[in-house]
């Protein structure tokens, strides 16, 4: 029986805590059990937790010495230091063989015992830039659900923590037994796309002098990054560099980003089919939209606007 066990804090979510305990600790009749399911805290006793109840937690941090996955779900505040105590538990569980498992902030505790150093990681988008910031020898995915490396694996947002939970079951019994528990649980066995489709679009304010205002009134007509330079009267290599410095990108990527939100918001707001969608922010044809949303998105305009049409 393989033995799963999370390491909670104050103030846990409950949500996160209670995604691994659906995928690992949860008996449904006619499904298997493969997973035995622990809860551990660094000092036993009541725990808070974010809904404002307390869960009674006896197991200190010897849990971890008998687990063959440690699970981190949420790490609130994530500015929280990493005591001593706990630092130790999880090196020596990962040194041992355990899998170390995050969902959502709780990437930013494995992070702080330096496992992650020159590896990939994941958190939830709203959280990436300042995981990257915070610690930049972790190579940060954002648009990702999540990262498996085998021995460490990390989520994305909250929900994403479902997915990295029944992709280790696929993992470790294979896609029949994962997808019998996803129905079980009235789950997708797998979400196509990133976290990337969950991110509210970027709407940047407009520090050149007016430039992106003019663009996303003109989104319908075949700018180009010369376009762009003629109506601030520089050269293109000027323009380059402004959109550099005060966007960090170049006119040309954000040009076609603008045009992929265009069609995001056209997606949950209108009926319009994607051939007209696609004339309407300039970028041609249906195929050539599908082709560039999947790019930026991680999913097809189809399945986005399944997902997230408005009304």
């Amino acid at each position: 029986m393989h033995r799963v066990v999370a390491l909670v804090r104050p103030v846990q979510s409950t949500f996160e805590l209670g995604c691994a305990v659906e995928v690992f600790g949860t008996f449904r009749e006619g499904v298997p059990q493969y997973y035995e399911f622990e809860v551990c805290t660094e000092l036993p006793g009541q725990v808070p937790t974010t809904a404002g109840y307390a869960i009674s937690v006896d197991r200190g941090l010897g849990a971890l010495t008998r687990a063959d996955t440690v699970l981190i779900p949420g790490w609130s505040p994530v500015e929280a230091p990493l005591s001593a105590p706990v630092r130790r538990a999880l090196v020596r569980a990962h040194d041992r063989g355990a899998r170390l498992v995050t969902i959502c902030s709780g990437v930013f505790a494995l992070a702080r015992t330096g496992l992650l150093d020159g590896r990939s990681a994941t958190t939830h988008w709203a959280r990436t830039a300042q995981l990257a910031r915070e610690f930049p020898l972790v190579r940060v995915e954002p648009d990702v659900l999540y990262v498996d490396h085998g021995d460490i694996a990390t989520s994305a947002g909250a929900g994403a923590g479902i997915d990295l939970c029944l992709h280790l079951v696929r993992k470790d019994h294979g896609a029949a037994h994962a997808a019998l528990l996803a129905r079980h649980m009235v789950m997708p066995p797998h979400r196509e796309g990133g976290q990337a489709q969950y991110a509210p679009p970027q709407q940047p304010g407009d520090a050149l002098d007016g430039l992106l205002e003019w663009v996303a009134a003109r989104l319908g007509s075949p700018l180009s990054v010369g376009d762009m330079a003629s109506y601030l009267s520089v050269s293109q290599r000027t323009l380059a560099r402004r959109f550099a410095d005060r966007l960090g990108t170049s006119p040309g990527a954000w040009l076609l980003a603008r045009r992929v939100v265009e069609a995001r918001r056209l997606l949950e707001e209108t009926d319009l089919p994607v051939e007209v969608i696609a004339v309407r922010v300039g970028l041609a044809s249906a195929v050539n939209l599908r082709r560039r949303f999947r790019a930026h998105v991680g999913t097809t305009p189809g399945a986005y606007r399944r997902a997230f049409r408005v009304g």
